[in-house]
């Protein structure tokens, strides 16, 4: 299977939403017994359910395209660095979200060619909304297994700017952007939902001034791109994946507007 088509989109979102279904089954149990990882971040049991279950599913969709999960051990960069097409996988994106009940974590797989995610679905399995992007052809968000409706970010900034930021991870560079912003509403939002409201048009700007890793991005990244908005490095560079052995992202900005100079104000 060459390429990414809508075929291809519709068949990872039901993987997603079956593994959303994985999550639901340990977040209705309560039981949300944790480990921690190298980095210190926690790990729950619905985060290796649904790991399994996509993993096992995207290799049987497409045998030849290596998966990298969040969850999964790590492949060597020598190796990595051959892979022209691959998915890129957060199973349970949103972990402390997960543990504080607060429903604003996500199931993330995306394909990546060319150091670009070309394809995205953001799940989320609380709502059952699900946000996919295929680029070159669209965006669309689908609620509960119905029909799809094409999404686009917002032309014109709201007044006051609506800005989406994440709950773990503000602090001084974000509190500087927003003073030369101007008037404006900031929203604290979980996991790659900040992403999605970008790319729907219910926030113009999302950036991203702490750590994230690129199975966190690529995903919504592909959603937001292929909704007409734009996820560049603070440098304008593109946000690109797979190019050094370090998986975490540079800091970056994603917007849908561009009535404004998003990166001059963020520097």
């Amino acid at each position: 299977m060459t390429g990414a088509t809508r075929e291809l989109l519709a068949r990872v979102a039901d993987i997603a939403r079956r593994a959303a279904q994985e999550i639901l089954e340990v977040y209705a149990s309560g039981e949300f017994a944790t480990s921690l990882k190298s980095d210190a971040s926690p790990l729950t049991a619905a985060d290796l359910r649904a790991h399994r279950l996509i993993v096992a599913s995207l290799n049987a969709l497409t045998p030849a395209l290596p998966v990298l999960s969040e969850e999964s051990a790590r492949s060597p960069f020598a190796e990595r660095s051959r892979w022209g097409r691959y998915w890129l996988v957060d199973p349970l994106d949103g972990t402390r979200e997960f543990l504080d009940r607060n429903g604003q974590f996500t199931v993330n797989i995306a394909l990546v060619e060319g150091h670009t995610p070309s394809l995205g679905v953001v799940h989320v399995p609380v709502t059952d909304a699900s946000y996919q992007g295929l680029g070159g052809s669209g965006a669309w968000r689908q609620d509960g297994g119905g029909a799809c409706h094409e999404i686009h970010v917002a032309v014109r900034s709201a007044s006051p700017v609506r800005v989406v930021g994440s709950r773990s991870h503000a602090g001084d560079s974000l509190a500087a952007f927003l003073g030369r912003l101007g008037p404006h509403t900031l929203v604290p939002v979980g996991s790659a939902l900040k992403l999605c409201m970008v790319a729907e048009g219910a926030a113009d700007v999302y950036p991203r001034l702490g750590p994230t890793s690129e199975w966190d991005t690529a995903a919504a990244h592909a959603v937001v791109t292929a909704a007409g908005g734009v996820v560049s490095r603070l440098d304008g560079a593109a946000l690109e994946y797979n190019t050094r052995a370090d998986v975490r992202n540079p800091f970056f900005v994603a917007y849908g507007p561009k009535d404004r100079d998003w990166l001059r104000l963020l520097k």
